[in-house]
């Protein structure tokens, strides 16, 4: 699905500069502005991806002490991904965003923007640190594991092929990753960790999971160690 140069750009470790930081109720929260999220994807993707708002609705609207209204949207954006061939791959996420003003139409304008631009955000991150993934982990070893070096796909080793794929073997194990080729999953090396790559890769849990790999929900990704690998 991805190029070479492609992997090699979603493996780079997120440049500081392009963080930015916002107080709230006195906790300081790093983000990635969207408009440089978006410029991101063009560059690596070659501007060949686009997005849609599956869903965009209000869910609170009050008045605050200062007269202004304060109304907050819910949204979810589905972003499709693709290749020279138009083979494409989905993310999809939730966002939520609050606009406070004087009028009501200018608080729903700045919150369903503000909603759509945080959905769209969460969707892209599962493709790694450079869509701000990183600022989400709460495991900062994994994190700091992921930074390590550029990601790498594993090439399928030569006993996978389509001949050996029909003589599995009776006992399962778990370094052997045939049954996850086979059902149109990659598993890529990023920094220690080996992490498995493809579309509904939560529906096919099972198959990942006999495999050895475990969900990081921060990062909504499956992942393995790669020491545990060599260990086994």
């Amino acid at each position: 699905m991805f190029s070479e140069n492609q992997l090699k750009a979603l493996g780079y470790t997120l440049d500081e500069s392009r963080i930015k930081t916002i107080d709230k109720a006195g906790i300081s929260f790093k983000y990635i502005e969207t408009y440089d999220v978006i410029n991101v994807a063009n560059t690596i993707f070659s501007y060949m991806w686009d997005y849609t708002i599956t869903r965009l609705e209000e869910v609170a609207r009050e008045t605050n002490q200062n007269g202004n209204h304060v109304i907050t949207f819910s949204a979810i954006v589905k972003v499709k991904i693709y290749d020279n061939q138009r083979n494409f791959i989905e993310r999809e996420d939730t966002g939520v965003g609050t606009g406070t003003a004087r009028t009501i139409g200018e608080a729903i304008d700045n919150a369903s923007k503000s909603a759509v631009s945080d959905s769209l955000k969460r969707s892209l991150r599962s493709l790694g640190g450079q869509f701000g993934n990183d600022l989400y982990s709460k495991s900062p070893n994994i994190n700091q594991n992921y930074q390590q070096q550029p990601a790498q796909q594993l090439q399928q080793p030569q006993q996978y092929s389509q001949a050996n794929q029909q003589q599995a073997p009776s006992s399962h194990n778990p370094n052997d990753y045939s049954s996850l080729y086979n059902i149109g999953l990659t598993i890529m090396e990023q920094g220690q960790n080996l992490v498995v790559i493809g579309d509904d890769i939560f529906s096919k849990r099972d198959s990942i999971k006999a495999c050895g790999f475990r969900w990081e929900g921060s990062s909504k990704m499956w992942y393995k160690p790669i020491q545990q690998q060599q260990a086994a």
